[in-house]
Order: structure tokens, then sequence, then C-alpha cells
């Protein structure tokens, strides 16, 4: 596991295994709720948990960190069997399941960047490559279900996790070192993230073509 200095690595295994889980919640009651199979709805939610690292270490050119330890897939897994199996009750969480995603979506944007910038990435590169960490797994899951993107069409999403990756970045670019520039772009994004959320806060979106 990529660890970023400072950090204490027993913490962020578990901070990580927490946010693929409830990342692979958020794929599993989307399969429940469009009636997929049980093995339609444990796809999806692995989908969601593991694809945006996936996707980042493909990119960077490593093979994928969350393919090579059993506990991701254990999570991931778990997640998509809880939603099968209790969905209904999941589902009364809803504003709960929010704020974890959203302690998640920091989480993975921060740690996404930090690998990207210790492989050798530029700035630009390893905030782009932080954020997709973050909301690539929700963009498989809308392709798979035929849906536009959520990231690409309403609410705030792939900007909070830019914010996100790009004060760990910068940090990394002034040299600092200290535990307390992740964890401030964790707090940044999730900030962001659930204020957008609470006051309906989205991106102009582009005109009609008809008017």
């Amino acid at each position: 596991m990529d660890v970023p200095p400072g950090i204490d690595p027993t913490l962020l295994l578990f901070l990580n295994l927490a946010g693929t889980l409830v990342f692979g919640l958020s794929g599993g009651l989307a399969g429940v709720r469009a009636r997929l199979d049980l093995f339609g709805v444990v796809v999806l939610a692995t989908v969601v948990a593991l694809a945006g690292g996936v996707l980042r270490d493909l990119l960077i050119g490593v093979a994928p960190a969350t393919l090579r330890d059993w506990r991701y897939l254990a999570a991931a897994g778990l997640a998509g069997l809880l939603c099968f199996f209790a969905g209904s009750v999941f589902e009364r969480f809803g504003r709960s399941v929010l704020v974890f995603d959203a302690i998640g979506l920091g989480l993975f944007a921060v740690t996404g960047a930090t690998k990207a910038w210790e492989f050798g990435m530029g700035p630009a590169q390893s905030i782009i490559l932080g954020s997709i960490t973050g909301v690539g797994g929700g963009m498989l899951r809308d392709v798979l279900l035929l849906h536009v993107p959520t990231v690409l069409r309403h609410g705030l999403y792939a900007v909070p996790a830019l914010l996100g990756a790009a004060v760990v970045v910068l940090g990394r670019e002034a040299g600092s070192t200290s535990p307390l520039v992740p964890v401030l772009g964790v707090m940044v994004c999730v900030v962001v993230r659930l204020t957008g959320v609470a006051r309906g806060v989205r991106l102009p979106a582009a005109a009609s073509p008809d008017g």
C-alpha cells in the first residue's frame, strides 16, 4: 500500500478499506435499484469500489494495487452481498452513506494524487489522476447501467475531488511532508461535496440546442 509521509499505515489501510466498502455499497444499491441478479449486483459494487484505483494505476503504468491485496476485493464483494440481501436496510440510511461516500471520495482523491506524484507524474497529471481515482468507479457504473455519468451532468462531485487532490499536490510541490496536508485535502473535498449536496449547488448545464 502506498502511504503518504507521516500517515500511519494501519489507519490508512482501515480508511481505504472503509472507503472501498462504502463505494461498493453505492454501486451495489444502484444494481439493486436496476433489478440486477446477484452476480450483477456484486460486479457493480466491485466496479464502483475498485475501478478508479485500477484505472489510475494502469495510466501510471504499474500493477493495480487493489488487485494485489485480497482485502480490497473482499470489501467490495461484501458490499455487493450486503446490498443484495439487505438493500432495503441500507436505503434507510441514504444520508449516512452519502457522508461516508464523500469521505471516501476525498480519501481516494488524495491518496490517488499522492501515488501519481510519487511515480513521477507532474502536478496537473497528479491532480487529474487523483480525481480519476475518486470518480472513476461511479462513471463506469453509470456506463454499465446505460446512463450518462452523473459526474458529467449534475451536482458537485468531480470538482471536490479535483480540489482535494490539488491541495495535496500543491503541498508536495512546496516540499511539505506534513501529515496535515493530506488531511486538509480530504477535508476540503468532503466540505465542498457535502455543501454542494446540502445547498443544491451545481455547475451550469449546457443550453438545449432547441433553445
